[in-house]
């Protein structure tokens, strides 16, 4: 997936360009995957016409049986079972044959479904928008509704004059800080910050990264989905609630706005009351989240009416959780700082193993994602080993492409629980383990990630962010430039997000030298470099990254 960024900032441009052009009073946005959803949500922003958001929906997890096991499935599964030596290629072609069984997005916690989870906390979807999986026909009501709404929602505004209707006034300050928190108790993919930073910028609304640090510092972890566990995927979550129930029981933690409104109830704390099946008997809430997979295989929405027996209302040990039986109490994704990421960086603990929350090991650096694979496939990275993959920022990329394989692969060779990563670019939803993304200022930059060598690393409980700010900072300026690439004149910049996390787009670059002809993949380091070994210090509650 490249230049991810960019074309996510291309489709808002679109939906903006085609709306204001032929004057749309309002807008249905009809999206599903990783970059439409966000840049839909962006144009919105801008356009501030009144809009609803509804969805494609996930697909149904897949089953297959290998070794005498029932396995559930998804997308990654299949990706991880196609590098690992273990797995023979009969079962590799069932696991390939059963992954994705329907349409729909994929069914984990992926970056489409997160996204989509997270337009119901902003308020712009209807309760089940995210969870409901996409071959039900309670999902077809949803359209329904979605159109019904739209148009009441354009009367009250053209007709009344009630600006409660639009965007804006719905995606305010406090509802970035419900989107953000459910992203946070729900263990959601780490791109979620990097498309809601984007949003609030479109919005004009103040939400940074040092928001989303303090929000991760309190909001629990109440719900693992796949690729955080095998357990649950998105059709479980519905089961037990859907998003409205994560809103819920966070909403009994004191740690929702319930004042803010939403495109189908006055009040998040309204919506809350009638939708959380904890408390309530609305018919209709039952249905929506009695809606249960098919288990046929089809690429027909809407085609099934199958109900679960019983909900989950489990929230000790089901699939939500109370914050009384959290995961942790600090939540699912977490803001790092330091010498490797003055700027910031972020990590999806929800998907870390309790093994390696404290690390030691040896930093092996990969100047691009591709020769990490190679080094991975070929058994260059071992247990122990800090990866290090740069150069796949925004500019140094160019346009922060998706890194799935990397930390597929590290799954196929079982090394999840024996290495880290780190690096500049950015991960697929379906990335777990300890991988930390985003690094900022990147490589590209000038940032201290392109200083670092093969050479010794740990991780080790938070210390004082003051330790070791003096490395080589001014040697780093005077000596280094962008190895091994070169800015694109020609490629206009489309990129509005914010600059925290390195996310510059003042112009991408090429892997084209001065010359035009086409550079090595791998960059060369110049001689009168300074080097470095890092060492990363992370804990639960708040990490940092430190160069020693």
């Amino acid at each position: 997936m490249l230049y991810s960024l960019p074309s996510r900032d291309l489709i808002a441009d679109s939906v903006e360009y085609m709306c204001n052009a032929h004057c749309a009073d309002a807008l249905v946005c009809i999206s599903n995957c990783d970059k439409i959803t966000p840049g839909m949500l962006m144009a919105s922003l801008r356009l501030n016409i009144p809009t609803i958001f509804i969805t494609g929906g996930p697909m149904e997890s897949g089953k297959a049986s290998i070794n005498g096991k029932t396995l559930r499935l998804d997308l990654i599964d299949s990706m991880v079972a196609a590098a690992d030596d273990a797995v023979s290629d009969e079962d590799l072609n069932r696991i390939e044959n059963e992954a994705c069984p329907t349409c729909g997005s994929c069914s984990g916690m992926f970056t489409a479904n997160s996204m989509n989870c997270l337009l119901e906390a902003i308020g712009m979807a209807l309760p089940g928008n995210g969870s409901i999986v996409a071959t039900h026909e309670v999902r077809k009501d949803l359209f329904m509704e979605a159109g019904k709404q739209i148009v009441a929602m354009a009367r009250r505004y053209y007709e009344k004059d009630d600006a409660s209707t639009l965007p804006r006034s719905i995606c305010t300050f406090k509802a970035f800080e419900n989107a953000m928190s459910l992203d946070i108790a729900m263990g959601g993919s780490t791109n979620t910050v990097l498309h809601l930073l984007a949003a609030a910028h479109a919005a004009g609304v103040d939400f940074t990264m040092d928001n989303i640090d303090k929000l991760s510092r309190k909001v629990p972890n109440l719900c693992k989905v796949a690729p955080s566990t095998n357990k649950y995927h998105m059709e479980d979550v519905n089961r037990a609630g859907g998003i409205m129930g994560i809103l819920a029981e966070l909403d009994r933690a004191g740690l929702i706005h319930r004042d803010n409104p939403t495109v189908h109830s006055a009040s998040m704390g309204e919506a809350i009351q009638r939708w959380d099946i904890m408390v309530s008997d609305d018919p209709e809430a039952l249905k929506r989240y009695g809606a249960a997979p098919g288990r046929i295989k089809t690429q027909h929405a809407f085609s099934q009416r199958n109900q679960w027996e019983s909900l989950d209302k489990d929230r000790s040990e089901g699939c939500i959780r109370s914050k009384a039986s959290a995961y942790s109490q600090d939540g699912g994704l977490a803001v790092l700082k330091g010498n490797l990421a003055l700027d910031g960086c972020i990590v999806k603990t929800a998907g870390v193993d309790a093994s390696i929350l404290k690390f030691k090991g040896n930093a092996i650096v990969f100047e691009s994602q591709e020769d990490a694979v190679e080094g991975i496939i070929q058994g260059k990275v071992q247990p122990g080993h800090v990866v290090v993959i740069r150069y796949e920022g925004p500019r140094g990329g160019p346009g922060m492409q998706e890194m799935l394989y990397p930390t597929s692969y590290l799954k196929s060779r079982k090394l999840d629980k024996l290495c880290a990563l780190v690096t500049d670019g950015r991960f697929s939803g379906g990335t777990s383990g300890l991988s930390i993304g985003h690094a900022s200022p990147e490589a590209a930059s000038g940032g201290n990630i392109g200083l670092v060598e093969d050479g010794s690393t740990k991780t080790a409980p938070r210390v004082p962010t003051s330790a070791s700010r003096s490395v080589a900072s001014a040697r780093k300026r005077s000596n280094t430039g962008s190895p091994g690439w070169s800015q694109i004149k020609s490629l206009r910049s489309v990129g509005r997000t914010t600059e925290k996390l390195s996310r510059d787009f003042s112009g991408y670059s090429s892997r084209k030298g001065s010359n035009g002809s086409i550079a090595p993949k791998r960059r060369a380091r110049r001689e009168n470099t300074p080097s470095i070994s890092p060492s990363i210090s992370m804990s639960r509650s708040g990490a940092a990254c430190w160069i020693y």
